[in-house]
């Protein structure tokens, strides 16, 4: 009998999930530029990088979850694989706070934007997502990925830019559901005059 692989209860993480730990993948990235890269959003717009103005928030997930669908194997075994929904309701929740300290928020991962399209409406997330189907942001920043299930996925971490410079990143981000304190807390810190 196959296990039933669905996640019941995908606002909720585990309370067992394993603890991702700081690989050195990420340290080259405070100070980096934004690449001239454009890429679709949620919105059916296009939405160049570099281009970018004033604060910006992108958090780099694995990939959402669809109610019904099963998760890969081991999903929740791997370290930092788990809780890309939590993470985007955290932002959701805090957003006007994000707004309020001058920035913008954006999720990027490799689904497609029809496939982000539906997390974003059934999750009602007031910002948009990103799609980097081909990887492409994994190439011009070098940012961590691993494979599951035959897919390539970036590693979670999240980017504050600054007209399109690194300012600070987060990574490994654990737990998921809490990313969006640490961003608020960072922000605050370093308020623009």
């Amino acid at each position: 009998m196959e296990k039933d692989r669905r996640d019941p209860h995908p606002f909720e993480l585990p309370k067992d999930l394993p603890r991702p730990v700081d690989d050195g993948a990420a340290a080259h990235l405070e100070g980096m530029d934004l690449p001239d890269l454009s890429l679709p959003s949620t919105d059916s717009t296009i939405v160049n990088l570099a281009s970018l103005p004033g604060r910006c928030v992108i958090y780099v997930y694995p990939m959402t979850g669809r109610p019904g669908v099963p998760l890969p194997d081991g999903w929740d075994a791997i370290p930092g694989a788990r809780g890309c929904t939590p993470q985007s309701c955290g932002f959701r929740d805090h957003f006007a706070e994000l707004k309020a300290l001058g920035a913008a928020v954006f999720g990027l991962s490799s689904q497609t934007s029809d496939y982000q399209r539906e997390a974003r409406d059934r999750l009602n997330l007031p910002f948009h997502l990103l799609s980097d189907k081909a990887l492409r942001l994994k190439d011009s920043l070098r940012l961590p990925t691993f494979t599951v299930a035959g897919m390539e996925l970036f590693k979670r971490l999240t980017l504050i830019a600054e007209h399109g410079r690194i300012r600070k990143v987060f990574y490994p981000v654990f737990p998921p559901d809490r990313n969006v304190d640490d961003v608020l807390a960072w922000l605050r810190k370093n308020a623009q005059p």
